[in-house]
């Protein structure tokens, strides 16, 4: 009895599937964006996990394991003893910035004169003070139950990113290994091959990410420190990590230094200016190196990593910002690097080609058959006469 499929069954089979799955696919695409964050952790974990391995001997999952445990009890350690001193800071900030928005109303109490232009800036510095107390809404019922459900899917949504980031960590030499051995057997060893190039553009990627952190780390510090900003050290170091964190962690590290700069003012005399100069002069000098790094070094050197031209890699990240927001300026350049590669091996397979370049077969065209036939046969050696 012959139990295999027809070819039209099979296709329709095949076509029920695909559709099942992509309805599959759209229902739970909410947690796409968690596991791709999970994914983005174990890659960045990876290269430490890679050094702990190898430098003590330990199994890959043991390594992975130690990594993540040590991790989570410095984030604990963190949470514990650093954020309350970081909540005592906020507070004196904040009664600062209250004195300081009680000068302002003092300054901004007679209409500014410029020339024969009169600038009545009096109700300027009341309004500051009302959007930062809060002003008179009250928090209401609705509002405190929809904070508490986004709070708490939030909390559900890390916790689904901290636990497939471990198991993508401490599983997915296995978890590739099957997804390989899915196709067929004579295929195997081109996406093994194909594995590999895609690793290496974001093993590239993740290093180039380290130089830019790097350079932009020496450039703000030396900047600041150039004016006179007090810990223009840390604040460098911060502009430079924060970085990875595209708008949310150029945005933070403005904020914070232009706060410092209008508390603390200049530690140079050449720069002694009020504070509310020097802070505008912080963050304007901010501004132009941010517009620097965004435009010129940042596409230039993550660029060269993956070997993609910078104005390519511009466009990218201007446009994931539009659309994706901080996830899809992470990802962007390397996946736009990924889909080149497949592609590329995609062409060269449909075109009849070897799947890679380097596997060109060897040949002399400019030889004809004969030709070749001849010279084999002048340079085959001719046995030795028996004598007789």
């Amino acid at each position: 009895m012959n139990r295999t499929w027809e070819s039209p069954f099979r296709y329709i089979v095949l076509t029920a599937l695909l559709i099942l799955f992509a309805g599959l696919l759209w229902y739970i695409r909410e947690i796409f964006k968690p596991l791709l964050s999970a994914a983005l952790i174990a890659y960045f974990l990876s290269p430490g996990v890679s050094f702990l391995a190898t430098r003590f001997r330990l199994r890959r999952k043991s390594a992975a394991t130690l990594m993540y445990a040590s991790i989570l009890v410095g984030l604990l350690i963190f949470l514990v003893t650093i954020v309350p001193v970081i909540f005592t800071q906020v507070k004196s900030i904040t009664e600062d910035f209250q004195s300081a928005l009680k000068d302002l109303e003092n300054l901004l109490s007679a209409p500014l004169q410029l020339g024969n232009l009169s600038l009545d800036l009096r109700l300027l510095a009341p309004a500051l003070r009302t959007m930062f107390n809060g002003g008179a809404i009250a928090p209401q019922l609705q509002q405190a139950l929809q904070f508490l459900q986004i709070t708490s899917r939030g909390f559900l949504w890390m916790l689904v990113i901290l636990v497939a980031a471990y198991y993508l960590m401490t599983e997915w030499d296995r978890l590739r290994d099957w997804l390989i051995k899915l196709a067929p057997p004579h295929e195997q060893s081109d996406l093994t091959r194909l594995y590999r190039e895609i690793r290496a553009v974001w093993t590239n990627y993740l290093r180039g990410q380290i130089r830019l952190v790097i350079i932009l780390a020496i450039i703000y510090t030396a900047a600041w420190q150039l004016i006179g900003l007090p810990g223009a050290l840390l604040l460098g170091f911060m502009a430079g990590v924060l970085n990875l964190l595209p708008e949310i962690g150029p945005a933070g590290v403005a904020i914070l230094a232009t706060l410092v700069a209008f508390l603390e003012g200049s530690s140079y005399p050449l720069f002694a200016m009020p504070n509310l100069w020097f802070a505008a002069l912080t963050l304007g000098i901010y501004l132009l190196l941010n517009t620097f790094k965004t435009v010129w070094l940042q596409p230039r050197i993550l660029g060269h990593s993956v070997l993609m031209h910078e104005g390519l890699v511009f466009i990218a990240i201007v446009t994931a910002v539009i659309l994706q927001g901080v996830l899809g300026v992470l990802i962007v350049v390397p996946l736009l690097a990924t889909i080149i590669v497949i592609g590329k091996y995609i062409r060269r397979r449909l075109l009849g080609l070897p799947s890679f370049e380097d596997e060109e077969p060897a040949s002399s065209p400019d030889l004809e058959p004969a030709a070749a036939l001849k010279s084999e046969s002048t340079l085959r050696p001719t046995p030795a006469r028996k004598k007789e």
